[in-house]
């Protein structure tokens, strides 16, 4: 998930870390052979999916679909008694 030059200019932001964190993040990184922003990526897109926010557009799709697919809550207008 890493923004290039087809997904359009990189933000780029500072996050401060504490030594301990760190250096278990280092670690993680070097054991998964990953790099700091792929496990960065990796966290992000997880508590997007957490509370519900499409990652990318390929989420955002299947969740309209499934919104689409299930009917709506609530009295029927149509429907009188």
């Amino acid at each position: 998930m890493v923004a290039t030059q087809k997904d359009g200019p990189a933000v780029r932001k500072l996050i401060a870390f504490d030594d301990d964190t760190f250096d278990k993040l280092k670690q993680l990184a070097r054991d998964r052979m990953a790099t700091i922003q792929e496990l960065a990526d990796e966290a992000f897109a997880d508590l997007l999916r957490k509370h519900g926010v499409p990652v990318d557009l390929k989420d955002a799709l299947r969740k309209s679909a499934a919104q689409t697919m299930t009917p709506p809550k609530g009295p029927n207008p149509a429907r009188k008694k």
